[in-house]
C-alpha cells in the first residue's frame, strides 16, 4: 500500500514538473522563408538538350508536321521536395530551444527582401499573428543582415532570433564542459560583434543637429573593445585546450592505438550506437544537438585489437560557418581519425541530401579524401525488406542488429596497424608474454613441447613486433 502511494506521489511530482517546464518554455512565432529564384536552376546539359529540341520542334513545324509538347519552365516552379523536410527540422530546433510553437508562416518569394528579408505584407501578417497569439519570440529560419533585423524588431513587441542565433541558443543549452561552453561563446561573440550597431532601445546614436551628439559611437566602441578582449582571452583559453589535447594526443600515439571516429547528421543516432558498441552510458537523445564535447572509449575489435572510438558533434543544414571554426578543437578527433564512420539515419526522408551537407563539412575540415564507412543506423524503423544503399552497413544502435558486421568492417577496414600473422615460439617461464598476446591478439594452434609454448597468432603489428624475439619461421 505505501509502495503505491509513493508511486502516487512520484506521478504527481512529475505531472507538476512537466506543467512548470510548459509554462517557462516561450511561445514561438516560426517563420520559414523559401527563395523560389535559388530553386532547380537548369544544368549547361539541360539547357542546351532544351535548346535542341526547340531547334527539333521548328524543323517540324517548317515540315508541316504536328508539333510535340515542350515542358518549357513555369514562371513559378513547385516547391523543392524536401522542403517540407526542412521545415519539420526547423520546428524541431525550436522545440530543442524549449519553445512552444504557436503558430507557422510560410513565405516564398523569388529573393530576400533587403529592408525586412520577408517583405512588407508578410511583415504585417507576422505583426497580427504575434498579437493574436501572445508569442514572446519569432524564429526565423534564415539569416538576417543587421538592417533587416532591426526593421523587423521595429514592428515588434518581442524578441527576433534567426537561424544562426537559434543554432547558438541550443548549443549554450546543451553545453557541459568548460570546453564546450568556450567554444559556444565564442561563436556567439564572433556572431554578435558586426551586429553591434544600433542594437538594443536605449543605445545612443549620433545625431546631425545641436543638442543631438551623444556617446552612442563611444559606447559602440567600448563595447567592441570590450567583446574583442573577450575573443581574445577565449581563444586563449581554447588554445591552452588544444595544448592539453595534444599532449594527450602524443602519449596515446606513444603506443598506437588508432581512433575511429563518428560522424553524421545531428539525431542520425551517433550516441546510441556508441553506447552499443563501447557499453558506455553517454547521454543520448532525440533532441538536437544532445553531444556537444567529443567522448573516447576504448572499443575491442573481433580480432581483439584495441582502438579508441570518438563521438562527435552532429552536422546540419546551413550550419553556421562560426560554429565549424569555434568547435575546431573538438573536430581535431575527427581530423586526427584513422577512420570515420559516416552515421546515417536509414529512417530519414532526406537520407542522400543529410549525406551531402556532412561531406561538405567534411571537405572544410580536409577531411574529405579520409577512408570512411557508410553506417546506416536505425534500421528497426524501416518496414521489412526495405532495400539497403549498395555498400552501407545497416545497423540498429537501439536494438543491437548488424553490430558484428559492423565491427569486423571496422577491423578489416583499418591499415594503419594491419593485422598481421606469426608463428612464436615461447618458454614457458616467460608466461607475461604469452598473455599479452592472449589478451591483444588470436592465438590458434597451441601445443606444448618440453618447456616451451608453440602458437600461432593473428594480431596487430605493432603488438607482434614488440616480442619478435620469440618468432619462428615453420
Amino acid at each position: 500500500m505505501k509502495h503505491k502511494e509513493n508511486n502516487l506521489l512520484d506521478k504527481r511530482e512529475q505531472a507538476l514538473l512537466r506543467r512548470r517546464q510548459a509554462a517557462n518554455r516561450e511561445l514561438a512565432v516560426l517563420v520559414a522563408v523559401e527563395f523560389t529564384a535559388d530553386r532547380r536552376r537548369l544544368t549547361p546539359a539541360a539547357q542546351q538538350a532544351r535548346s535542341a529540341a526547340a531547334v527539333v520542334e521548328r524543323a517540324r513545324a517548317e515540315a508541316g508536321e504536328e508539333p510535340t509538347i515542350l515542358h518549357t519552365p513555369s514562371p513559378s516552379p513547385p516547391a523543392d521536395i524536401d522542403f517540407d523536410a526542412s521545415l519539420a527540422e526547423f520546428q524541431e530546433l525550436a522545440r530543442s530551444a524549449g519553445a512552444t510553437i504557436a503558430a507557422v508562416l510560410i513565405q516564398r518569394r523569388p529573393k530576400p527582401d533587403a529592408a525586412t528579408l520577408v517583405g512588407g505584407g508578410k511583415l504585417d501578417e507576422i505583426v497580427a499573428t504575434v498579437a493574436s497569439t501572445g508569442a514572446s519570440l519569432v524564429l526565423f529560419d534564415h539569416d538576417m543582415t543587421p538592417s533587416q533585423a532591426r526593421n523587423i524588431e521595429a514592428r515588434l513587441p518581442c524578441t527576433v532570433i534567426d537561424r544562426t542565433q537559434l543554432i547558438l541558443d541550443i548549443f549554450a543549452r546543451h553545453a557541459r564542459t568548460r570546453e564546450g561552453m568556450l567554444q559556444v561563446e565564442l561563436a556567439q561573440l564572433e556572431y554578435q560583434l558586426p551586429r553591434l550597431a544600433g542594437k538594443g532601445k536605449t543605445m545612443s546614436q549620433l545625431g546631425g543637429g545641436i543638442g543631438t551628439r551623444g556617446p552612442g559611437e563611444t559606447q559602440l566602441e567600448t563595447d567592441r573593445r570590450r567583446i574583442n578582449a573577450r575573443l581574445d582571452r577565449i581563444k586563449q583559453q581554447l588554445e591552452a585546450v588544444r595544448r592539453i589535447r595534444r599532449q594527450q594526443r602524443g602519449r596515446r600515439e606513444a603506443v598506437p592505438v588508432p581512433t575511429v571516429a563518428l560522424v553524421g547528421y545531428t539525431n542520425a543516432g551517433k550516441s546510441t550506437l556508441f553506447n552499443a558498441l563501447t557499453g558506455a552510458e553517454v547521454l543520448a537523445s532525440e533532441r538536437m544537438f544532445a553531444t556537444l564535447d567529443p567522448k573516447l572509449r576504448q572499443l575491442t575489435l573481433p580480432s581483439r585489437r584495441k582502438v579508441l572510438l570518438s563521438d562527435t558533434v552532429g552536422f546540419l543544414r546551413k550550419l553556421p560557418h562560426a560554429l565549424v571554426t569555434s568547435f575546431r578543437a573538438t573536430l581535431e578527433e575527427v581530423e586526427r581519425a584513422e577512420l570515420l564512420l559516416h552515421v546515417r539515419d536509414a529512417a530519414s526522408p532526406t537520407l542522400d541530401e543529410q549525406r551531402a551537407q556532412v561531406e561538405a563539412v567534411l571537405r572544410e575540415l580536409d577531411v574529405e579524401d579520409k577512408p570512411a564507412l557508410q553506417v546506416l543506423n536505425k534500421i528497426d524503423l524501416l518496414p521489412p525488406g526495405t532495400p539497403i544503399e549498395p555498400g552501407a552497413i545497416a545497423v540498429s544502435g537501439l536494438t543491437g542488429e548488424g553490430i558484428d558486421t559492423l565491427l569486423h568492417a571496422i577491423d578489416a577496414a583499418l591499415t594503419a596497424d594491419p593485422l598481421v600473422e606469426a608463428n612464436f615460439r615461447i618458454p614457458q617461464s616467460e608466461g607475461r608474454v604469452l598473455a599479452a598476446l592472449e589478451r591483444g591478439a588470436t592465438l590458434s594452434r597451441q601445443r606444448f613441447e618440453g618447456n616451451l609454448v608453440f602458437v600461432r597468432a593473428v594480431g596487430p603489428n605493432s603488438l607482434l613486433e614488440r616480442y619478435s624475439r620469440y618468432r619462428y619461421e615453420m
